[in-house]
């Protein structure tokens, strides 16, 4: 591990290829992730770019080096879902249970608190007891199981969905605030 304190910042883009050191062996090596390749450097930027348009993609760094990464993408693109995200966290191989994911994980919630998200989602391939309980450590619970329904490693895989409320829900949801003008408000 790198040595210094840890610091959590939003990403950029040419953070994009050490992210992509971290992202690849999830793809190449597990079941965590459906994707079947890791995407080029050039196509993680643009991940990045297009995440930070509205949610934040927040990094773990210590001395220098990358650790971690967490974001918030939409759980649909209809806008009566404006107030629920999907939220995603990856940490170094190797580098797991030493507390950052769970630094990245309450900044990201910091973050979609201020935006005014009330619903945060994770989508988490089944079995996998270690991300389960790393959510539920946040207070997430499970919704729903889908069966079969992805094919990676030879076999069919199964996801579970869990779902954390961050807000009281109130009639009329206030507006979705852009992580672009939280930042700019800082």
């Amino acid at each position: 591990m790198a040595d210094g304190e840890l610091t959590i910042r939003t990403a950029r883009e040419e953070d994009a290829a050490e992210l992509l050191s971290i992202y690849a062996p999830y793809v190449r090596d597990t079941v965590i992730t459906f994707e079947l390749e890791a995407p080029s450097a050039e196509e993680f930027a643009g991940r990045i770019r297009n995440t930070l348009r509205k949610y934040p993609y927040l990094v773990a760094q210590s001395g220098g080096v990358l650790l971690g990464y967490a974001y918030a993408s939409p759980f649909k693109t209809r806008a009566a879902y404006d107030w629920a995200a999907e939220t995603s966290v990856y940490v170094r191989t190797g580098l797991r249970g030493r507390g950052t994911g769970t630094a990245l994980y309450g900044a990201l919630e910091q973050a979609l608190r201020s935006m005014n998200i009330q619903n945060l989602n994770a989508c988490i391939t089944w079995p996998n007891p270690e991300s389960v309980g790393f959510h539920e450590k946040f207070g997430y619970k499970t919704v729903g199981r889908f069966t079969q329904c992805g094919f990676k490693g030879g076999a069919w895989r199964d996801v579970v969905w869990m779902e954390k409320h961050l807000g009281s829900h109130e009639t009329p949801p206030k507006p979705i605030i852009p992580f672009p003008e939280l930042e700019r408000e800082s």
